[in-house]
């Protein structure tokens, strides 16, 4: 079993909040993490899996909730939604902290009328797949806030190997993909959970009129992974109205597949305004999709930029959902098309540009993008970082680094 780094949060959240759920996409590992933690706790533990199960809350929810032992450990409780509201309710009669551990694998913070039920009496954690360093079995550091504002010389980081790297992206990081070794079984392992996820969950959170519509728009946002989402071109593109599109598109925001990132403005209002960047979030679910095998990659002259980026925000998302700096994640483009892959800012507004590079080489013309956020932003900008494949942190001017990507798998302490 993996160690994941989450699991001091969520102690924390259960020693002080009534209701605890832990948010993510199926086969991420909630289900077995939560059973360990109900194991050493004493909860009881109950699947909405289990078709008895569901069809007790389901009926009488306020009943099923009645009938429950003081602590207890509900997975997926996304399938029955009404749920929430019993739930509710026992808390208001107790509030007693750490009363209710759940997990569940759409966002409930994108399904109408389930999050407010519960504003003030819960709180949400994030389980991504398996980040680099839980897979190579390291300790939980923070890599996020490392980069932000740590010491660049506090850890030692090893060569980034181009085979290494390209084994990182077609596993991915779902537990059971990660620990098939054959391309094979693993493309037969990513069939097998699309369909389910199609046959399942798109079911039960919407009515979809052709079911054919959904895989149809994944394999498309594949292809671009880490551009900016242009809800005109994909209409055009896939044949789908912009009204159905967004509706998809949601869904699959909803279930955790895809993700939109929004772009950084100075004036906090304009934010959301601006158009973001959509990406796949599981680069091994992404190389199923796109067909980058380790094979093809491994005789091509680069690897796909879409693809490495991807890689990069995933495992900033998965340290982000520990980061004890809370801080939040950006994309930055000017009008006059100048960019910063990525962005992390602290509550004080502080500023460290991330720039992702899929070669083995750094030159001056690679910080472009960071310089001129360092020179539009001097007040607030901290550090720019260029990941690259390569072997070594290398200084490219005042706050300016490259850092190898092997940073995600391979940090120890000097």
């Amino acid at each position: 079993m993996y160690n994941r780094h989450i699991t001091p949060l969520l102690h924390e959240a259960l020693a002080d909040t009534p209701v605890v759920l832990l948010n993510g996409a199926r086969q991420t590992g909630k289900s077995t993490l939560i059973q360990v933690l109900a194991e050493q706790e004493g909860r009881r533990y109950l699947t909405l899996d289990d078709h008895v199960t569901l069809a007790a809350a389901s009926s009488d929810p306020a009943g099923f909730i009645a009938g429950l032992p003081h602590h207890v450990a509900l997975d997926e409780v996304q399938r029955a939604p009404d749920l929430f509201l019993a739930i509710k309710a026992a808390v208001d009669r107790d509030r007693k902290p750490g009363r209710f551990l759940l997990t569940g694998s759409a966002n409930v913070l994108l399904l109408p009328n389930i999050a407010d039920s519960l504003a003030g009496r819960m709180e949400v954690l994030s389980l991504w797949p398996l980040s680099g360093s839980e897979i190579a079995g390291n300790p939980a550091r923070n890599l996020a806030d490392w980069l932000f504002n740590g010491d660049l010389n506090a850890l030692h980081i090893p060569p980034c190997e181009r085979a290494q790297l390209i084994d990182r992206l077609v596993a991915g990081g779902f537990p059971e993909a990660v620990e098939r070794t054959q391309e094979r079984r693993r493309a037969a392992w990513f069939d097998s959970y699309l369909q389910a996820i199609l046959y399942r969950d798109v079911r039960e959170l919407a009515r979809v009129e052709q079911l054919t519509e959904i895989p149809n728009l994944l394999h498309l946002l594949a292809t671009r992974s880490a551009s900016l989402l242009n809800f005109a071109e994909l209409s055009r593109t896939s044949n789908l109205t912009q009204t159905t599109l967004k509706r998809y598109f949601t869904l699959l925001e909803t279930l955790f597949l895809v993700y939109r990132l929004p772009s950084w403005e100075r004036n906090p209002g304009k934010r959301l305004v601006k158009s973001p960047k959509v990406f796949l979030s599981d680069t091994g679910l992404l190389a199923h999709l796109a067909n980058w095998t380790a094979e093809r990659m491994a005789v091509e002259n680069g690897l796909p930029g879409g693809l490495v980026e991807s890689f990069v925000l995933g495992e900033l998302l998965k340290h982000l959902a520990f980061s004890a700096q809370r801080l939040t994640l950006w994309h930055y483009r000017t009008q006059s098309n100048i960019e910063v892959d990525f962005i992390l800012e602290n509550r004080a507004g502080k500023l460290t540009g991330v720039e992702v590079k899929a070669s083995a080489s750094v030159d001056s013309k690679d910080f472009k993008g960071l310089r001129h956020l360092q020179e539009t932003e001097p007040d607030t900008f901290q550090r720019g970082i260029v990941l690259y494949s390569g072997r070594e942190v290398v200084p490219f001017g005042e706050h300016l680094f490259a850092v190898p990507l092997s940073m995600w798998w391979g940090t120890c302490p000097i």
